[in-house]
């Protein structure tokens, strides 16, 4: 089983990934889109959101991460490819999924699952312009709002000679409903083509995982938002470990303030671990109780200090 940590904008930073693949087995990190219009970008834009392009394009644990691009021009997506490429990238991974409304209101992320030409022309011109080396792949959901339109999507893609694809199995229309999922559109896909498959979508524990595989016969799964709601879910769907105890997850907060005050001087701080707050309350009530005493703070040091208090209490207690 291969595990995929995925990207989440504005929420999954070099940081996060830095700190999740230490504590877990990730097979291949993916990082959260570079907006290509109409220009070939600096090359501070790719190590902004990729520094690990300056470590080999791997984190500092090895694992190996891929740079993700989002735009609906053939011609700059594939110039951009080029930068990446240059840059060391291991892989160029190219968003077709974002069901963000402003990204889609500029024609990227899942508008274009509504035209697959233009799809199969971003990824052609991608998988050319740069050495067959480097894997290019996609990540779609299963349509705008019909999941029949997949299959369309999908031959556009594998046509286009992409490496491997990455399948929420959600139309945009679906949005995070859990109730949306369509894991089995997923087996259809597989047993309609040849490109190697990432399943994703709804993975928030070792059974889920267990039981995507089942359904869609797919062995490559990638998770993002339960990542946060349990930092070790790469090892308990991989592994089947245990959930990461909560005083554990307290410590590994604070360090995750370490890294983000020393990187980007805790400017994007609050902001940053306020969100993963959010998803913490999904899976620990404890972190209920902590975001109440830090969320009107706006700066970092006194979040950092409430939580250093925090995690002191509960060895007292």
């Amino acid at each position: 089983m291969r595990v995929v940590l995925g990207p989440m904008e504005g929420v999954l930073d070099h940081l996060m990934r830095e700190i999740l693949t230490d504590i877990n087995d990730y097979d291949l990190c993916v990082t959260e889109f570079v907006r290509v219009v109409d220009q070939k970008l600096p090359e501070h834009v790719f190590k902004r959101l990729c520094p690990e392009l300056d470590q080999g394009s791997q984190t500092k644990s090895g694992v190996p991460v891929h740079i993700q691009l989002l735009g609906q021009d053939p011609i700059w997506m594939a110039e951009n490819a080029v930068v990446a490429a240059e840059l060391g990238a291991k892989g160029i991974d190219l968003n077709f999924g974002c069901p963000a409304k402003l990204v889609n209101k500029s024609k990227g992320g899942a508008a274009l699952l509504q035209h697959p030409e233009l799809i199969h022309d971003v990824v052609r011109a991608c998988r050319n312009a740069v050495d067959s080396s480097i894997p290019v792949t996609a990540k779609i959901r299963l349509g705008w709002e019909n999941p029949d339109d997949c299959f369309e999507i999908v031959d556009a893609i594998e046509q286009a000679g992409a490496n491997e694809l990455t399948v929420h199995a959600r139309t945009k229309s679906g949005g995070y409903k859990a109730s949306e999922i369509k894991w089995d559109y997923i087996n259809q896909i597989r047993q309609r083509s040849t490109i190697p498959l990432i399943a994703n979508g709804e993975i928030w524990n070792y059974a889920d995982g267990q039981a995507c595989i089942d359904t869609t016969g797919v062995d490559s799964l990638m998770v993002c938002r339960g990542a946060f709601n349990v930092p070790n879910l790469g090892n308990v769907v991989k592994h089947n470990a245990n959930v990461m105890p909560w005083s554990e997850v307290v410590e590994l907060m604070l360090v995750y303030s370490q890294y983000e005050m020393k990187g980007d001087k805790g400017l994007y701080y609050p902001n940053r671990v306020k969100q993963w707050f959010a998803y913490l309350r999904q899976q620990y009530p404890e972190a209920a109780d902590l975001f109440r005493e830090i969320r009107t703070f706006n700066k970092a040091e006194p979040i950092v200090e409430r939580i250093k208090h925090y995690r002191d209490s509960l060895y007292v207690l």
